[in-house]
């Protein structure tokens, strides 16, 4: 599809009224905000997709060829401008969305990787992964005071899990999901497990502060009892 581009936010344009997902990255939602440099809160996601505006307007139209639908209907594409650059391999290498390995298989992990050096972009500041954001966001509130996936150029929440409910640990199917799907529960008193272990019936979550090569991770340690005891340990 080749036309010229309406910005809806910062990874999804408008063309001729049909929507298109940008494939293999995640940019901050319109409601999002984030803190830059000195701590200072900005609106991040508005500030993405004004950016996405200027670039696109500098060489029109866009093409873009297609690889998938989403479930909201929307088609998932590779959009390059008039000139050949890619928008999404120009959007995280401004820092203005990040890599998303479960669709991009690590494909923008060296321009991420080059922005996070620069401290350009988001990775000036702090920030909530989209991923994480939409998560916390669903209902209108926060999952916690300090939600999981808080994240700053030394830390990145990365993915890709499904978000469907996991009973049991022998479901969790690695280390890394143990780490991730602990952030679509919500923490706090709410989830806290009764105090009579013969009748719990939601995991147990140990959040721990880990160093790892030098710098420091949120480790998540889940453990689920029924009949049986289980117990997954995060990163």
């Amino acid at each position: 599809m080749e036309g010229r581009a309406s910005v809806i936010d910062g990874d999804t344009v408008e063309i001729a009224g049909q929507r298109i997902r940008f494939n293999g990255i995640d940019a901050p939602e319109s409601r999002q905000h984030c803190d830059d440099a000195k701590g200072f809160d900005y609106p991040c996601g508005r500030r993405a997709a004004q950016a996405l505006d200027k670039f696109l307007a500098a060489s029109r139209p866009l093409h873009c060829s297609f690889v998938d639908r989403d479930r909201y209907g929307r088609l998932v594409g590779n959009c390059d401008r008039a000139d050949g650059r890619s928008v999404q391999r120009w959007l995280v290498e401004q820092g203005l969305a990040l890599d998303w390995p479960l669709y991009s298989h690590g494909a923008y992990a060296g321009q991420q990787a080059k922005a996070e050096a620069a401290k350009l972009g988001l990775w000036a500041g702090t920030f909530q992964a989209p991923w994480v954001w939409r998560l916390a966001h669903a209902d209108n509130r926060p999952l916690s005071n300090q939600p999981l996936g808080l994240i700053n150029r030394h830390q990145v929440a990365q993915s890709g899990y499904s978000c469907e409910p996991r009973r049991t640990c022998s479901q969790i199917s690695s280390c890394d999901e143990a780490s991730w799907y602990p952030a679509k529960l919500l923490l706090g008193p709410q989830a806290r497990p009764r105090q009579r272990r013969h009748r719990l019936r939601k995991p147990v979550l140990n959040l721990q502060v880990l160093p790892l090569h030098g710098r420091t991770h949120v480790g998540v340690g889940a453990a689920a009892r029924w009949g049986g005891f289980g117990h997954v340990e995060g990163f």
